[in-house]
């Protein structure tokens, strides 16, 4: 069932102006319940435009966008609800922590949702748990917090309002490689207990073939691919035109097998690429 969908959306900044330029140029994609999917392109690609259209943050200049097969902008009511349908969850997240604890922060969504109190509390609790949060930090201050920490605080505040669609800006951007391993994961645990549908924007090609089933590629305002990872970074030299790169991983094997090495380029993680090597040694197939 599509969960997610863009009917020819098209949105132009600065028009009527000498800055005029379209942002999103005639998009037409469909995403279904529960998938997951990468969304990549080089600055200035139209990626941050698209996800601020999917919650009504953006309003389109032509075209529609439909959650659940409802037009958003088809009243104020199918409006409000998509921004509750869809949790976006910006780049430096925690940037926007403003309350005096951090249970108070989470229950800031839930709250605005008019929810009782009791519900409010177990959405809080169990968001915490996603990502992985002690509860015995739900009393500190979120300036308290390590960085890492207020990353999934802030994260957690958007889980609180159990979207239908989360969508997830840049957000393994400036950690380290086992911060950037704590989010992946907790996304993944996320996605596998709720089943629902996940977007996530990264220039990280790693974090993207790790995660996702299908990627979105955004070029020039337009859709260049929406295909498997497998089909998707098979593309090298159309990605590379882009300004776009396969996850270095797959560089890697890629020059392997260029060298004679019976291993196949089509390895996008670390964890496959110790399989393949695993199978090479052993003369097999990698699983």
């Amino acid at each position: 069932m599509t969960i997610l969908e863009t009917r020819n959306l098209t949105h132009r900044y600065g028009q009527g102006s000498v800055f005029s330029h379209v942002a999103v140029n005639n998009i037409s994609l469909q995403i279904a319940a529960g998938e997951c999917v990468g969304i990549i392109g080089h600055t200035g690609s139209g990626k941050s435009t698209l996800i601020q259209h999917f919650n009504g943050l953006l309003k389109p200049d032509s075209g529609e966008v439909l959650v659940a097969g409802q037009n958003i902008w088809a009243s104020k009511a199918a409006t409000k609800n998509a921004r509750f349908q869809v949790g976006l969850c910006f780049q430096y997240p925690e940037y926007q922590l403003f309350e005096e604890t951090v249970y108070k922060d989470i229950a800031f969504g839930p709250k605005n949702m008019k929810l009782e109190k009791d519900e409010i509390d177990r959405r809080v609790r169990r968001a915490a748990e996603f990502v992985v949060l002690p509860q015995k930090l739900l009393e500190k201050s979120p300036f308290d917090l390590s960085g890492g920490e207020k990353r999934r605080a802030a994260i957690a505040g958007v889980l609180a309002m159990e979207p239908q669609i989360l969508i997830l800006d840049e957000p393994t951007a400036g950690l380290d490689p086992k911060g950037r391993q704590t989010i992946i994961q907790m996304v993944r645990n996320y996605q596998k207990e709720t089943g629902k549908t996940v977007l996530f924007v990264s220039h990280s090609m790693e974090d993207i073939a790790a995660f996702a089933q299908r990627v979105l590629v955004l070029n020039r305002s337009e859709v260049a691919m929406l295909d498997t990872v497998d089909a998707v970074f098979s593309q090298r030299e159309a990605l590379h035109e882009m300004g776009l790169d396969v996850p270095e991983i797959t560089a890697i094997f890629h020059e392997l097998a260029q060298r004679g090495l019976p291993v196949s380029p089509a390895v996008y993680t670390v964890r496959q690429g110790v399989q393949a090597l695993l199978a090479a040694r052993r003369g097999g197939a990698a699983e």
